[in-house]
């Protein structure tokens, strides 16, 4: 098969047509940057990412201040106040912005962000150096529950789930007005995909009961793949935690692709509800197997994972974080074994 580009291979593999290999995503922090240096550079040389982002082509914000990644605090666009006590990851909102439901009205989407002259920011996107050798993610990511969180904060907003009043549910919309107005945008540049994400699992279970979540975010993540994909864009998603009773419903709604904590479930379980019908974007533990000083656990776990998810006609990407506490030999560990199954399955089609 001959060598494809980046964004063919990874076309290929979110529509099951055989890529050339497996594509590969490696997520970063800047704590990784700090104290992971080697490690990343020796990952970004030998399995160089299929992946890119479009360009910054937002307008300045007049709210935000400080560095939300550095020890302090730092307000985002909206006004939330995030306190960080590590240096290299993001920091929590420990004094929500709307502590009374009845405010709610006063908070500000960010509107002054959005592109001030579309042509020109589409323009921008479309210059970008790697937009035709590698696939491109907007520079966007929705996130309606945990903003709504940053917002309320998690206890109260938790609170407010089991009980969404009038109230609650106007927050939820202004929240998702705005995100809407961003893909507005988005789906008119030549970006392949628009992402959005929210964390949505304990360890164990949904945050939330499942029936809530379908009456209150589905129709949201509705919208944003449905004004996706009517543009030809793919949807890719990213969701922390016990995620497995939403599958289905993410199929539903069609997402493309799915970013989770696979090791927080049943993989065999995953497998039957999804292999075939949505591509996993990863993910390896970040809990027990990046932080494990021995590689072989990294390397068992991609094995259980490509016993379960790995298809050579795609449906799957190489992709894990490189987070606080990961174990640089274990991190490589991870990416050689990958071509390792790769290699193997090759062997096996050519003697068929």
């Amino acid at each position: 098969m001959p060598m494809m580009t980046s964004r063919e291979r990874v076309l290929r593999a979110l529509t099951f047509q055989h890529p050339d290999r497996m594509p590969r995503d490696l997520w970063t922090i800047p704590w990784a940057e700090q104290n992971r240096p080697e490690t990343l550079a020796e990952l970004r040389r030998r399995w160089p990412s299929d992946f890119c982002y479009a360009p910054n082509v937002y307008q300045p914000s007049s709210v935000r201040q400080g560095d939300p990644y550095d020890i302090g605090e730092a307000v985002d666009e909206w006004g939330c106040r995030f306190v960080n006590l590590q240096r290299g990851v993001h920091g929590e909102v420990k004094e929500p912005l709307v502590t009374e439901l009845s405010e709610w009205r006063r908070v500000r989407p960010p509107l002054e962000l959005l592109p001030e002259n579309p042509t020109a920011a589409r323009d921008t996107v479309a210059r970008a150096h790697d937009h035709e050798t590698r696939f491109m993610f907007a520079a966007c990511c929705p996130r309606p529950w945990e903003r709504y969180q940053f917002l309320r904060g998690t206890e109260n907003a938790m609170m407010d789930m089991m009980d969404p009043t009038t109230e609650v549910r106007g927050l939820l919309s202004l929240i998702h007005e705005f995100y809407l107005r961003e893909y507005e945008f988005w789906v008119t540049t030549p970006v392949d995909a628009l992402p959005f994400m929210d964390d949505w699992g304990s360890q164990t279970a949904l945050l939330i009961p499942p029936p809530v979540w379908r009456e209150l975010f589905k129709p949201l993540y509705r919208d944003y793949g449905d004004m996706a994909r009517s543009h030809g864009k793919a949807v890719f998603m990213h969701s922390d935690g016990y995620t497995l009773e939403i599958l289905p419903d993410l199929i539903e709604i069609g997402v493309t692709a799915l970013n989770s904590q696979l090791f927080c479930m049943d993989l065999a379980e995953v497998a039957r509800i999804g292999k075939g019908r949505i591509t996993f974007w990863g993910e390896m533990d970040r809990q027990h197997v990046l932080p494990a000083k021995d590689p072989e656990v990294g390397r068992r776990a991609v094995r259980e994972v490509a016993r379960h998810l790995y298809d050579p006609a795609g449906g799957i990407i190489a992709q894990f974080e490189l987070s606080p506490g990961s174990h640089g030999p274990t991190a490589i560990a991870i990416f050689e074994e990958w071509d390792r199954v790769e290699a193997e399955a090759r062997v096996s089609l050519r003697r068929v």
